[in-house]
Order: C-alpha cells, then structure tokens, then sequence
C-alpha cells in the first residue's frame, strides 16, 4: 500500500499537565460526573491523505470509504469534537481490515494517540481471528495499553463469529490480559446502509452462549439482540454483555433508550456515537427529549462505561 511509505514511524509521546489544558463544553442537563463516547473511529492522517488509492485496496476501507462524502477523522479531530460536544473520554475502536500491515499501522496510530491523550482516549485493537498472528498481535496491543479488542467486522473480514474452535484462541488472549471485545451488529430486518452486514442477533447469541464468562460490547443495540431478553434463558446469557448506542439516529427511534432500559437493564446501555460518521452531541441532544430519570441518563452517559472499563 503506497500510503504506507510515507507514514512516519510512530513513538509513544505523554503529555504532561494536560488537565490544565481542557476547555469542555458543559453538559448541563446531566450533571453527569463524566461522559464517556465508547464507540469511536480515527486513522492516521497519511490514511486520509491517500484514501482514493485505499479503498481499492481494502474490503472494509471501500465499504464505508468508497463515498467521498463519508468522513475519517485523525485523533487531534477526534480531541477537537469533544472539547466541543463536552465528552470527558472516547473508546477508540479499529475497524475490520483485511490486511494484517493496515491492522498493525492502525493499531500502531492507536496505542500513539492513547499514549499522546492518556485521560482523554481508551483504545481498541483490531484483528483477524483467522491471522496466525492475531493472538500475537493482541498480546502486543495489550502492552502498548490498549483495553479491548474490535470493531470485529466478521460481515468485512469474512469469518464465523459463531465458530467457537476459531475465536476460542481470541477470546482466550483477551481474558488473559483483562480485554473487552467489540463486534459489529446487524438487524435483520430494516433498511440497507453502508457495512450493515450479517452480523445478526442468532450469530450474535452463539457467539456469547459459547463464551459466557467473556466481557462482550455488541455495536449499534445488537441488531436488535437485547429485545429478545425477554426470553428467560437470552437475559441469563446476557450477563456479561453490553450494548453500545453507536449509529442509533440512523437506526432506531430515541423511544429505544427506554425500552431497551426496561427489558435488558439500565446497566447494559453505553453510550457511543459512531464519530465521525455522526456528531458524538447529536445522539447527547436526542436523548435529552426522551423522559427518563437523570440517574438513568447519567449512567448511560458514562458510571456504565466506567464500571465495565474499571476507571475510577
């Protein structure tokens, strides 16, 4: 890949005093002692600069890229948003690349940014579960300080969520090293757009029946998985996974915030936009409409997040 070439080889750089720098808006109606966005996209700016070449070259680039009009964002720009929109903290997650050089690169971006913005960015690592070198890869990005692992895209990348023997090892490494996996969700049902996939609630539900004891985050409401906790024996299942709100304005109406609080429990929503394909205010703006109590938004917002991250 050309862009390659000229990507400069990245160094971990720690900031110092940072604090005394922040300039957040306030997000009066919460009062949330932190917002937390766990679903956030950034790339290299060299990714940006030669992104027409790119998304030729990549089955995940050309399925969200191909679109002039569809935006990337460095992590300075991602910084920039949330000093704007008021986020205290973001979840950085990589994307499902077919490239095992481009999961490296941006992964390399990541751990940079993250060791550039310390108390401002969490990030996620991304693999291929069928990589000889993805257990490898993951052990590397845990100690370059990465919490998680995802967006596994398995509609992109082409493997069986579901397939126990194939994401045993995955699910084995980030045990060991206390890591969250990310997956995209689809809904079975509803319109077409960019990247929606297969990843459906059936796949979804073999994935974390076969791996109870991992911490899952199921993207964009699960494709609609946490409806089905109405079912005894789906809301057992559910312990350990949570939900991420990423895309919701595209997908659903804001009704689904209490809905989703009443059948699955106020303690599996996170909070996460989808940035830069979305505003990380809008989604702030809409729930704000919707009547539910404020300890409800507040922990949506960001106690959840802090719980299942372990911050303070």
């Amino acid at each position: 890949m050309v862009w390659l070439n000229y990507m400069p080889k990245l160094r971990c750089k720690y900031r110092a005093e940072f604090e005394n720098k922040l300039t957040h808006s306030q997000t009066a109606c919460y009062n949330a002692s932190v917002i937390i966005d766990f679903h956030t996209h950034i790339v290299p700016p060299a990714m940006k600069e030669y992104r027409d070449e790119l998304v030729h070259e990549d089955q995940c680039l050309g399925a969200f890229y191909a679109d002039p009009k569809a935006t990337m964002a460095t992590a300075e720009e991602l910084i920039a948003s949330m000093d704007q929109d008021g986020i205290d903290m973001s979840v950085v997650v990589n994307m499902g690349w077919s490239s095992l050089e481009l999961c490296r690169r941006t992964n390399d971006y990541i751990m940079d940014s993250i060791a550039r913005y310390p108390d401002r960015l969490i990030g996620f690592c991304t693999v291929h579960p069928e990589w000889k070198e993805a257990a490898k890869e993951i052990e590397r990005c845990a100690k370059g300080g990465m919490r998680g692992i995802g967006e596994l895209m398995p509609h992109l990348q082409e493997f069986d969520l579901g397939n126990e023997s194939l994401m045993a090892p995955i699910i084995e490494v980030a045990k060991n090293n206390n890591m969250i996996i990310l997956t995209h969700s689809s809904e079975p049902v509803g319109h077409i757009y960019p990247g929606k996939g297969n990843v459906l609630p059936g796949m979804l539900y073999q994935f974390i029946t076969n791996f109870p004891d991992a911490t899952i985050v199921c993207a964009h409401w699960g494709g609609g998985l946490p409806f089905y906790a109405l079912m005894p024996e789906v809301g057992r299942a559910l312990e350990n996974v949570y939900f991420d709100t990423a895309a919701s304005p595209f997908l659903y109406k804001y009704d689904i915030f209490p809905h989703i609080a009443e059948i699955a429990g106020i303690d599996k929503i996170l909070f996460g936009s989808d940035f830069p394909l979305i505003t990380q205010q809008r989604i702030i703006k809409g729930l704000d409409q919707v009547e539910m109590p404020v300890e409800n938004k507040q922990r949506m917002l960001g106690k959840n997040a802090c719980e299942v991250l372990g911050l303070d």
